[in-house]
């Protein structure tokens, strides 16, 4: 199933202040690897160590075009995220002995 996910690993993969950069540009449009790479200061095999952390975590997708991959959002998996915050959300406002600040 496309939208399955671990949020922890999804977490995690968008811990790392680049994976966020990354995961940010993507929102706007697919990218090809080098216009991501242009935009760091780091070397292709770190950039694709980036990219297939957030691949596992199924944040994005890949597909190769010629010598070069193309990533996109997941926007199955990233609806899939959006809706399980408004759900931790809707249980802190319905539950009485919630810990949280909104109380």
């Amino acid at each position: 199933m496309e939208n399955q996910f671990d949020m922890v690993e999804v977490l995690k993969a968008l811990a790392d202040d680049t994976r966020y950069r990354i995961f940010n540009m993507l929102l706007h449009s697919e990218l090809c690897a080098c216009t991501i790479l242009d935009e760091f200061a780091i070397s292709q095999p770190t950039l694709s160590h980036h990219m297939k952390k957030l691949t596992n975590s199924g944040l994005i997708h890949c597909r190769k075009d010629g010598i070069w991959m193309r990533y996109s959002i997941n926007h199955a998996v990233f609806d899939a995220i959006k809706l399980e915050f408004q759900r931790l959300d809707t249980i802190c406002e319905d539950t009485t002995d919630c810990h949280c600040e909104k109380k």
